[in-house]
């Protein structure tokens, strides 16, 4: 049968936390205070008391067990407060149990909730015999399996509040609401308690927050050189003064808060300016910090040796400009020796030094190359009598260098002859054949600057002129000279006119246009072979040639022919359009190859700049020295030059052109620093001159 136990108007209440807080859990009232008893738990205070004896205590329990004995109820003792026991506490309680019955022991610790479940489960197999024999674990190993147990909880419930908790602002009522179904919080709480689950929510939220704020902090540190570098880029204006000071010239400068946020209250990471995500701004009292304060200095120290490597920078320009060993084409491996000492070494890198050498480089052959240049020009009576090719020979290149050898622009260039060899053989094809495209300026050539600016300003025809060009009955004759030797000039001429009408008119993309042809063969000076007769004003000429000395006739009576109208008002001859053609009607090249001719042919065209026309290929001219493409080829370009530059052999364009108000002649040097672009801009704005009908590009 069950022991009562009776205890009249006693309080009946159910504590599941903290001892000494009665008040706060459920209390019933016992109007009997009648109790049944099934066993007992005898609890030993095994931890060292202050003002109590431990042996005092044991005598209490045992005089309590003989009480308890008496009742034939099951007793199992339970050592309290372990966490705190006395080693020799605890051995002489178990003595005591052993000495009574060999009573059941639990060692516990409330506080550490260790064991606490096995003592009241022990006591309950005590009582109920068909349970199974429960396994009393030593509270040092029991504590041991806890703490395994609460770390394996706590790590996974610092996972969850890592998965919900992303955001330092988060509130501790909100998330608890949300882990309140998860497991993870069910068991961590079920072994912690509720408020150390809080505390390492609060943990985490605090750890997110000096992330965030760490971030932020980094991001303002590494703008803070930017803000420095667009703020206070002068070295001579900071590298005196003090922190204080510097921070108050930034205050003053324009673009101060554009980079800086001047803040209410401080520090910057406790004000809601950490939340400001969009504000980028770095707030200013950052500057009170030893980071800031470090890239300042490094600021600083930046501003100094940038200032001291322009500096060897340009030590080593002058050292470069001053030093007789630079000269053009020598190599950085040989000029290396003699301008390096270790300070600049210590400053730059080599490679900044190789990139100064090889721009100084260029400008010292730039500049030899002109005076070079000049040198030819002063010399130029070596470059006479050299063959029509203007190829000189190995005996006199020999010459030429024997002469210019002795100058100092001649041995300027050194180191570079390959070079020096290729700006002679360049001049001596310029000599004789000057174009613009063989011009040793170009692209900086007077014709091709002239030409330039009037087309520039001369975009089309004046409406007058076209209206005289559209009534001009003139528009639909061509007058063509034929310049050839031994008959060639003849020949073409009969070919040409084999393919006109019964009335000397010739068919050019469908219209019908008068065709008269000029065939000369003899000395032009002659007037009987002259280009141009009262009745006779040319629109271009066809030069042939099938030899090397019909070339040469070709060329000696186009320079005589511009030569006898030079000066005279009616010059037009020197623009007059030339077509240079090769005559290879039967293969007979007179002993010379086809390739020499024309080569030749091609390089006189350039000299003359007129057309070159390659010659007839075999079975397409029927027996004629060039084929009838080409003559329709050479009277159409004839036809749009006409046009285009209002070549008519009307009196009125003659009468137009002798009455000129005004002639000017200039001479321009090609490369002169003063050139076409600053001469003829102020004539071209006026507004009364037009293009000279008669003219070329350069007339006006």
């Amino acid at each position: 049968a069950a022991t009562k136990l009776a205890s009249a108007e006693k309080l009946m209440y159910f504590c599941t936390d903290q001892l000494g807080l009665e008040q706060d859990f459920e209390q019933k009232q016992m109007p009997d205070g009648k109790l049944l008893v099934d066993g007992f738990l005898l609890c030993v205070d095994v931890s060292r008391g202050m003002n109590r004896n431990f042996d005092d205590q044991l005598k209490f329990v045992s005089n309590l067990y003989n009480q308890l004995a008496k009742t034939k109820k099951p007793i199992v003792v339970v050592l309290t407060k372990c966490d705190e026991g006395v080693e020799r506490y605890i051995r002489d309680a178990h003595a005591f149990a052993l000495s009574k019955k060999n009573l059941q022991v639990v060692e516990t610790s409330a506080r550490s909730n260790v064991n606490v479940d096995l003592a009241f489960s022990t006591l309950v197999q005590l009582v109920d015999k068909s349970r199974g024999k429960t396994k009393i674990i030593p509270y040092f190993e029991a504590l041991k399996q806890q703490s395994q147990q609460i770390a394996a909880a706590k790590d996974k419930y610092e996972w969850l509040v890592s998965r919900i908790v992303k955001s330092h602002n988060e509130a501790w009522s909100n998330v608890s609401r949300k882990m309140l179904p998860s497991p993870e919080y069910q068991d961590y709480v079920y072994l912690e308690g509720t408020q150390k689950a809080k505390k390492l929510f609060l943990q985490h939220v605090h750890r997110l927050k000096q992330e965030h704020i760490e971030r932020r902090r980094k991001m303002y540190l590494a703008l803070l050189p930017q803000a420095f570098d667009a703020l206070i880029p002068d070295l001579d204006e900071i590298d005196h003064l003090g922190r204080g000071k510097v921070e108050k010239l930034l205050e003053t400068k324009p673009d101060f808060l554009k980079w800086f946020v001047v803040l209410e209250e401080t520090p910057w990471d406790a004000t809601s300016h950490v939340d400001n995500v969009e504000n980028e701004r770095i707030p200013f009292d950052l500057m009170e910090t030893q980071p800031a304060e470090q890239l300042y200095e490094a600021h600083l120290e930046k501003l100094r040796n940038e200032r001291k490597r322009a500096e060897m920078r340009r030590a080593f320009r002058e050292n470069l400009e001053t030093s007789p060993f630079i000269t053009p084409g020598k190599p950085w491996e040989e000029a290396r020796s003699f301008i390096m000492n270790e300070d600049f070494y210590m400053w730059l890198e080599e490679s900044v030094y190789m990139d100064i050498y090889s721009k100084h480089q260029k400008q010292i052959i730039d500049k030899a190359k002109e005076e070079f240049q000049e040198l030819l020009l002063e010399y130029s009576e070596l470059f006479y009598e050299l063959e029509l090719d203007a190829k000189p020979s190995k005996e006199k290149m020999g010459v030429i260098q024997d002469v210019l050898g002795e100058e100092q622009r001649f041995k300027a260039l050194q180191k570079l002859q390959a070079e020096r060899d290729a700006l002679i053989l360049k001049h001596i094809h310029f000599v004789y054949h000057p174009t613009k495209e063989t011009c040793p300026s170009c692209p900086g050539c007077v014709d091709s600057k002239v030409e330039q600016l009037l087309s520039s300003r001369f975009i089309r025809p004046s409406e007058r002129n076209q209206k005289n060009l559209l009534l001009d009955s003139n528009i639909d004759r061509i007058n063509l000279v034929i310049l050839g030797k031994d008959g060639l000039a003849r020949e073409l001429a009969n070919e040409i006119r084999a393919l006109c009408t019964n009335d000397d008119k010739y068919v050019i993309e469908g219209k019908m246009y008068e065709l008269s042809l000029r065939p000369i063969e003899g000395n032009v000076r002659l007037p009987v072979n002259a280009f141009q007769t009262p009745t006779f004003q040319p629109h271009g000429c066809l030069c042939l040639y099938n030899s090397k000395e019909s070339l040469s006739y070709v060329v000696e009576s186009i320079e005589k022919s511009r030569e006898s109208t030079m000066g005279r008002r009616e010059n037009h001859l020197v623009h007059l359009p030339l077509t240079l053609v090769l005559v290879n009607k039967r293969g007979d090249t007179s002993g010379e190859t086809l390739h020499s001719l024309i080569q030749q042919g091609q390089q006189i065209a350039s000299k003359l700049q007129c057309v070159f026309l390659d010659p007839a290929s075999a079975g397409i001219g029927y027996g004629r020295s060039i084929n009838e493409k080409q003559i329709s080829q050479v009277l159409k370009g004839l036809l749009d030059s006409k046009r285009n530059l209002n070549l008519v052999s009307s009196t009125s364009s003659i009468k137009e052109l002798a009455d000129v108000d005004l002639r000017i002649v200039m001479c321009l040097m090609c490369g002169d620093p003063f050139g076409a672009d600053d001469v003829l801009p102020p004539l071209l704005q006026a507004q009364a001159h037009r293009p000279a009908p008669g003219g070329g590009a350069g007339s006006v």
